[in-house]
């Protein structure tokens, strides 16, 4: 290997390494210091060797009543993404097999309301989910921020869709299937990597929504993680073990459903999005 050709794969390699350091320090100093006693210092070493003090999690769960918001995120999200799949996968389905003005026209609105920032229609959603006594609801707050996801949604799936062949649903048609049933039993199953991307996107950001859930969810009762999370920070903003401890707990859910769908997320992405 030539001289240039080894500078070029030790400053590859260098900046992949730089980057990795980079994104794993901040996780491994939230993890150091929800680890730490409470008697300890933030950094008590240059190793940051923590003293593994694991009532930091019991502590930060009571403290921060992380169980009542940790099930309605969960109610929230689940449900959430449930019909943003549906619903943005058919919707997806429709405008990529069956091109017609109408369907262009969605699917343009669609693009459009992507540019459009939330904080725009903060006011106008609030006065509307008064209107319908949807304020400290779950099923206010799971239309909602099924319906903010739905563009992006739409968009992967339109693109993706119309990578795929359309021989195998046509013949499931042809042996005397719907076009409906026809998705849902042959075309949904090839979806698994843009359904991930979707699952993986509009879970983490419904699951850290904090801009809409704290003027729609004001009661206690009815907190989602960023808000328990915040909250606690007021109470406890000099306890940096419990408050590092409150947010790995609230981390650790959105980092698992990643682990589980990040086998098709890049494949998923960059086939729905590059190739569309």
């Amino acid at each position: 290997m030539k001289m240039p050709e080894v500078l070029k794969v030790i400053l590859k390699y260098g900046i992949a390494g730089m980057m990795v350091i980079i994104s794993i320090v901040p996780f491994y100093v939230l993890l150091y210091l929800s680890l730490n006693s409470p008697s300890g210092s933030m950094f008590q070493s240059i190793f940051l060797m923590p003293d593994f003090h694991l009532n930091n999690f019991a502590d930060a769960w009571e403290g921060s009543k992380l169980g009542k918001a940790m099930m309605n995120s969960i109610i929230i999200t689940f449900s959430a993404v449930a019909v943003i799949v549906f619903v943005a996968s058919s919707a997806g389905y429709s405008i990529a097999r069956f091109r017609s003005k109408g369907n262009i026209a969605i699917f343009n609105t669609l693009l459009a309301c992507l540019m459009i920032p939330a904080i725009i229609i903060t006011v106008p959603l609030y006065t509307l989910m008064k209107s319908i006594d949807g304020i400290n609801t779950h099923w206010a707050m799971i239309l909602l921020t099924a319906t903010n996801a739905l563009p992006l949604s739409v968009f992967l799936y339109t693109s993706f869709i119309r990578t795929q062949p359309k021989e195998i649903e046509e013949s499931a048609v042809i042996d005397g299937c719907t076009y409906f049933t026809a998705f849902w039993r042959v075309t949904f199953h090839f979806l698994r990597p843009v359904t991930s991307a979707v699952v993986i996107l509009t879970g983490l950001g419904i699951w850290n929504n904090y801009g809409q859930a704290v003027f729609f969810l004001q009661s206690q009762e009815m907190r989602t993680i960023p808000l328990a999370v915040s909250m606690f920070f007021q109470t406890y903003g000099a306890k940096w073990n419990l408050m590092a401890a409150a947010a790995l707990i609230g981390l650790a859910p959105a980092v698992l459903a990643f682990l589980v769908f990040q086998r098709y997320f890049i494949k998923g992405i960059t086939a729905g999005a590059l190739k569309g």
